[in-house]
């Protein structure tokens, strides 16, 4: 399975359970070219060097904002048995947060 795609960050244990979605529904977007972006609580990042989407892992670099400052790093992403994603992103400075995320899925409501 293909981790390229977007995925809904459903957890970051690290935040309180509000946090990821403050500014809009956290997620995660794997391009097939080695681009994404993604977006919790108040931080946003485009990734700008990953590793092959196709694979069960990807390792990627980032950089961005959060509360309007410029920050950046690297993160890790892995496909796990029951098709969730497990990863990390990690901060220049030493944060380090963890995350869920499932496929992105979209609903139309009636």
């Amino acid at each position: 399975m293909s981790l390229g795609g977007k995925w809904r960050i459903v957890a970051m244990p690290d935040f309180p359970v509000d946090y990821p979605d403050m500014v809009e529904p956290a997620y995660i977007l794997f391009e097939d070219k080695g681009g994404g972006e993604f977006a919790f609580g108040c931080c946003t990042g485009h990734i700008w060097e990953a590793s092959d989407t196709d694979a069960s892992s990807i390792d990627f670099s980032w950089d961005g904002s959060d509360e309007m400052t410029e920050v950046g790093g690297d993160g890790s992403a892995e496909l796990q048995a029951d098709g969730s994603l497990h990863g990390e992103i990690c901060y220049r400075d030493g944060d380090e947060y963890s995350f869920t995320a499932r496929r992105w899925t979209s609903s139309t409501a009636c």
